[in-house]
């Protein structure tokens, strides 16, 4: 090697090193900012992943009953669940039972409310749920009156808003506050995201290095090995977890919607105006006609049906399982002929309607036990990443000092071009990363002039 080969060699290392620097800072900014809310985050995640399991003890008498015979109509267990709720409120939606052991679920809107008429899991008489935040395709004050579709016996009622995927739900997206608190989680996700690409980049072999952890190491140098392989080792579902999570975040989920939007991947609408056409001496469909009819039409999938409100109004059929993603559809039926006035299936979706179909669910662990046991791995591991990072910093940390990665000289004018585009499309994605960002360029500054004011001992 020459002495120009040598030359280049030298500065190349010494960028690298520059860079690693960088990396290493921001990775520790990263973990500081998203560590406390992510521990939350994972722990109450991994509890929400497990709501089929929990609502089946909670609420198998309101859900489930025994199969006794022939089904009745429709029509006679949307009457008991009318004749069992308060005059004043309106029929909103219904579930009608999919399979032999499941119950009718008719969906009802009270028309006023106010917070003394709060009521939540009961066996007694219907009474209107808290007003709350819009939840999963059914309007935040719905309350499920629950039909025996057998016998037509009212089981139970439950407020929407009662059930315990709702609060894990809110635990997991807002530990339990309101709508502003949002910001909290998507804070942490927004710097996860840094968190996932800074370690990939560090631990990235280079010159010989090994990527897999090393049989026989020990102390903090096994952490290190175990805690890159684990955060690499789940960085592909990081990235779909973290993604499908700040879909439906608030400021994060406005960007992305923006951009969806933008490139021409909005969600279908159907049709505005859609009517039924009324004929002399012909009646409404009965609801089992409506259902009939709509599952002649829809994939085999629980399906939720929405009346028409008024006489030229159309019948509307959805999917009602989210864990069947592919058998997503939206139907309108003409109200007296059972006509099929629009109907769009999966292969109508948007691809990015289809990704967030998949993900979101997936996201919830709604996919069955495979899709469990694997985001209880994925948590369990970020526990991990985390708690092996901050072991790591505390073995690293001199007695008396604040533990900050060394920064070397010129680190931040390493930072190549792509490096800045990145960060341009994250901090544009997610505005609280780039809030957040100038505030710790604000301690930084501080303390780099901190530290050149110190005196040398």
């Amino acid at each position: 090697m020459n002495h120009s080969e040598i030359e280049a060699d030298t500065a190349r290392t010494s960028l690298l090193a520059r860079r690693k620097s960088l990396f290493r800072r921001i990775h520790f900014w990263a973990a500081l900012i998203a560590s406390p809310f992510t521990v939350i985050a994972a722990l109450t995640g991994i509890l929400y992943i497990f709501t089929p399991q929990i609502e089946t003890v909670l609420y198998d008498r309101l859900d489930h009953v025994t199969p006794a015979g022939v089904m009745r109509p429709l029509d006679e267990a949307v009457i008991a669940a009318t004749a069992a709720a308060p005059a004043e409120w309106r029929l909103h939606s219904v579930v009608p039972a999919y399979v032999p052991h499941d119950t009718v679920k008719v969906n009802f809107m009270p028309v006023a409310l106010t917070p003394s008429e709060h009521e939540g899991h009961n066996h007694g008489p219907v009474r209107a749920p808290s007003v709350a935040q819009s939840t999963f395709g059914l309007p935040a004050q719905t309350v499920a009156v629950y039909v025996n579709p057998y016998t037509t016996e009212v089981t139970g009622s439950l407020a929407n808003q009662a059930r315990f995927n709702i609060w894990a739900k809110k635990l997991h997206s807002r530990l339990l506050q309101g709508e502003n608190w949002r910001w909290m989680i998507e804070l942490a996700a927004s710097w996860l995201m840094v968190l996932l690409v800074t370690g990939i980049y560090l631990w990235w072999p280079r010159s010989g290095q090994k990527a897999l952890p090393q049989v026989g190491a020990k102390g903090r140098i096994a952490w290190k090995q175990w805690h890159a392989f684990i955060g690499v080792a789940l960085s592909v579902m990081s990235f779909a977890i973290l993604t499908t999570g700040l879909t439906w975040s608030k400021y994060a989920g406005d960007q992305i919607r923006a951009f969806r939007n933008g490139i021409g991947q909005a969600p279908l609408q159907a049709p505005r105006h859609l009517q039924s056409a009324l004929q002399d001496g012909a009646s409404p469909l009965t609801w089992q006609a409506a259902w009939d009819a709509a599952r002649r039409q829809a994939p085999d999938v629980a399906l939720q049906l929405i009346p028409p409100r008024e006489s030229q109004d159309t019948w509307r059929a959805s999917a009602a399982d989210r864990g069947q993603p592919t058998k997503w559809f939206d139907l309108q039926l003409d109200a007296y002929s059972g006509k099929p006035l629009y109907y769009a299936g999966w292969d109508k979706q948007t691809a990015f309607g289809k990704a967030t179909a998949i993900g979101i669910p997936f996201h919830r662990g709604e996919f069955g036990w495979w899709n469990q046991v694997l985001l209880l791995l994925f948590g369990a591991g970020v526990l991990f990443s985390l708690v092996s990072g901050w072991v790591m910093f505390f073995k690293r940390r001199q007695p008396g000092s604040f533990g900050l990665p060394r920064l070397l000289p010129g680190a931040w004018k390493s930072a190549s071009t792509v490096t800045w585009l990145m960060a341009a499309v994250m901090f544009a994605a997610m505005p609280l990363l780039a809030l957040s960002t100038v505030i710790v360029l604000t301690l930084e500054v501080a303390i780099q002039r901190s530290w050149r004011r110190t005196p040398a001992i």
